[in-house]
């Protein structure tokens, strides 16, 4: 059971300092602790563990604009961040996890500022059945947690132009565009702004929760491990990863999602491969190259993989 709630509210828009924060208030987290942790960063394109960078975005394009390429810890897809977005972190351990609960805190700020908001599917929050929040989520042993976006008045021209959205993903919505889907909570009332969705999440979070909150600062974390993440999450290899020289690239639908394989095969067999998922587990790339990984290359080896994973539920 959930005994202490705390918040901790980034005043900066590093990408690299955010995500380095929100692994260390992961690997903090009390025992009976949820922690609501509320960052921004400025024109970036944040993109899932196991997705390829190349591919996910404009890299180069963003990169010459000034903005930042990251990849998080969890699974999922790509997204674009901006000073009009809030991104919140809900960290607790394991036996505290609750998505219900935590996407309620989203629900009642946003409702409390005039706009009715509802959960649809896994992994999305909607407002006049167009989407305005998307979630994913990490584990690592008993600490967990589940973050998203918000937003508010992002730049969605800039939006487009970053971000590369494969058309077998855009059918599987049935829409002609993202920018159809999407809509930024200003849209629906004018009067929000990040401040006053800073305060609301606040309030809410105490509600739901029935606890008062503390804050935490900048000031708890020790500056040397801080920097060790910075640099880890600005590293190229960790951004980028590796390359191989593959022989054949196939890309298809999964329950668990989108997955591009590539494969080096010699005399028959799948000597190595990468793969590439927007799956919201973020295990999925792990599991294929353990089913794949010197395997005969076959249709019906790799349809039997891929059939053979999916959805990790916590």
């Amino acid at each position: 059971m959930v005994k202490e709630i705390s918040y901790f509210i980034s005043d900066n828009f590093k990408p690299y300092e955010n995500l380095s924060v929100e692994e260390y208030l992961l690997e903090d987290c009390h025992e009976d602790e949820c922690i609501m942790y509320l960052w921004q960063n400025k024109k970036t394109v944040v993109i899932g563990k196991n997705q390829n960078a190349w591919k996910e975005c404009q890299a180069e394009n963003l990169e010459k604009d000034g903005g930042y390429v990251v990849r998080r810890l969890s699974g999922g897809g790509a997204v674009y961040h901006d000073t009009g977005n809030l991104n919140f972190t809900f960290l607790v351990r394991k036996e505290n996890y609750d998505l219900d609960k935590q996407l309620q805190v989203i629900i009642n700020a946003v409702n409390s500022l005039g706009i009715k908001a509802e959960k649809s599917g896994r992994n999305d929050i909607l407002a006049e059945g167009r989407k305005f929040s998307g979630n994913a989520f990490y584990r690592k042993g008993d600490y967990c947690y589940h973050h998203g976006t918000l937003m508010v008045d992002v730049d969605t021209g800039a939006l487009l132009r970053y971000l590369t959205v494969s058309d077998a993903k855009l059918k599987s919505k049935g829409v002609a565009s993202v920018k159809s889907r999407v809509t930024n909570l200003k849209a629906l009332n004018p009067e929000i702004t990040i401040e006053s969705l800073k305060e609301s999440l606040i309030e809410a979070f105490q509600s739901v929760y029935g606890l008062k909150a503390t804050e935490r600062t900048m000031e708890d974390i020790p500056q040397e491990l801080l920097k060790s993440k910075v640099d880890r999450f600005s590293s190229w290899d960790w951004i980028y990863g590796r390359k191989i020289d593959f022989q054949y690239e196939l890309t298809g639908k999964t329950e668990a999602g989108e997955v591009t394989l590539q494969l080096q095969v010699k005399a028959g067999i799948i000597t190595d491969l990468l793969v590439y998922s927007d799956s919201m587990d973020d295990k999925t790339s792990q599991r294929i190259t353990e089913l794949l990984k010197g395997a005969k290359y076959s249709d019906d080896v790799i349809d039997k993989a891929l059939a053979a994973i999916g959805e990790e539920k916590w």
